[in-house]
């Protein structure tokens, strides 16, 4: 097991910050390069949220069949989100989110994923609208046809997926 010990000193000196390391490295920047360091970091850390080789099975939502309403498909989401626009909750496929990288719960409301069929590189783009247990995606059945190019998923029941948060645009 490898400990990692890092004793770090920062001092402040006017507009310019020092950070000494233990192992005698030293930073010294313009505090402003810093915190933009930091903001680019935190950034990019949050918008590199992914996972590869997830199982993704299939709900019947057809959201297209209730006029797109979060609450006649009774989602998790809908206490938050069924009061958005028409355009915002038709604008991409349904899915459910229980994968293993990323927000739970109210935090994944509304988020939005690139989802790729590992088995022909077919993507699309989802938004979150509920929950589920089994680990992975619920995509919206026509959704799921979608990235299921070669039918291979529905003869096995699932898809292997890899998918991103990405930005919805909204």
């Amino acid at each position: 097991m490898l400990k990692l010990s890092i004793i770090i000193r920062v001092i402040l000196n006017g507009d310019m910050i020092f950070i000494h390391f233990r192992n005698n490295v030293h930073i010294k920047m313009k505090t402003e390069s810093l915190c933009l360091v930091f903001l680019f970091c935190l950034v990019a850390g949050a918008a590199a949220q992914s996972a590869s080789n997830v199982r993704a099975t299939y709900n019947i939502y057809q959201p297209e069949n209730i006029g797109w309403d979060y609450n006649a498909a009774r989602v998790f989401c809908a206490t938050w989100d069924a009061g958005k626009p028409l355009a915002w909750r038709r604008k991409y496929g349904w899915t459910a989110f229980c994968g293993p990288v990323g927000p739970r719960g109210q935090a994944s409301c509304g988020r939005c994923l690139k989802v790729t069929n590992t088995a022909t590189n077919t993507f699309v783009t989802v938004r979150i609208v509920d929950q589920c247990s089994n680990g992975g995606l619920d995509l919206d059945v026509g959704v799921f046809r979608q990235l299921d190019r070669d039918g291979r998923g529905n003869a096995q029941g699932f898809l292997t997926v890899n998918y991103q948060f990405v930005n919805c645009g909204d």
